[in-house]
């Protein structure tokens, strides 16, 4: 089972970033996917959940209304689509596949003027 995630960096606060995770060694379109971040000197949270089919999603309250989670099944890819971007969302962002109970190594996401 490998998860790459890409598409960290620096933005300001009220920008946009598009995270993607790239899976592979497992059935990607049978297994539900998720968004978890971990900010410096605090636990790993949840972000964003959807299901093997993409039929249903589910969020954070947080993160509700702006962040957009969603896949393509047929390139055994997740996403992460981030709007209004706060300063306190700086943290390494990482996908998992939580039923394997796996996770990728994270990508950074610095929000800052």
């Amino acid at each position: 089972v490998q998860l790459v995630e890409s598409g960290g960096g620096l933005v300001q606060p009220g920008g946009s970033l598009r995270l993607s995770c790239a899976a592979s060694g497992f059935t990607f379109s049978r297994n539900d996917m998720s968004w978890y971040r971990q900010a410096p000197g605090k636990e790993r949270e949840f972000v964003a959940f959807i299901f093997s089919t993409g039929i249903a999603t589910r969020y954070a309250d947080s993160v509700k209304g702006r962040f957009t989670i969603s896949r393509d099944n047929a390139k055994n890819m997740v996403f992460l689509q981030m709007n209004s971007l706060k300063l306190e969302e700086t943290a390494v962002y990482s996908c998992a596949a939580p039923s394997l109970a796996r996770w990728g190594q994270g990508t950074q996401v610095t929000v800052s003027s």
